[in-house]
């Protein structure tokens, strides 16, 4: 059974710093591209971030590029987000979902999702 589960969230003040987790299980990392999304309250969701099943090679969304890394290690078949120099505006619930190669379409469901609160 395909899954994948968001953990890392929390509350950061601006300018601070949070690493997301992604957890794959029913299928491998070399199998499929994983994209992160986020949905603030009243808006709707967008991409922020994905990463290539084929060589790992990341593409960012213009609102969080050179804040935002993405990485993943295929032996623990997870998908991570650094965040840094965090933004009111990054405020949001962050998902992770596969998705199709070099695009934002959407394979599966939803997960859950991590709350991202950036507020001093």
């Amino acid at each position: 059974q395909v899954q994948l589960v968001e953990s890392g969230g929390g509350l950061v003040q601006p300018g601070g710093s949070l690493r997301l987790s992604c957890a794959a299980s029913g299928f491998t990392l070399d199998s499929y591209a994983i994209g992160w999304f986020r949905q603030a309250p009243g808006k709707e969701r967008e991409g922020v971030s994905r990463i290539s099943s084929r060589d790992g090679s990341p593409y960012y969304a213009d609102s969080v590029k050179g804040r935002f890394t993405i990485s993943r290690d295929n032996a623990k078949n997870t998908v991570y987000l650094q965040m840094n120099s965090l933004k009111p505006e990054d405020t949001a619930v962050y998902y992770c979902v596969r998705v199709l190669r070099n695009s934002w379409l959407r394979i599966g469901s939803w997960g859950q999702g991590t709350q991202v609160t950036v507020s001093s």
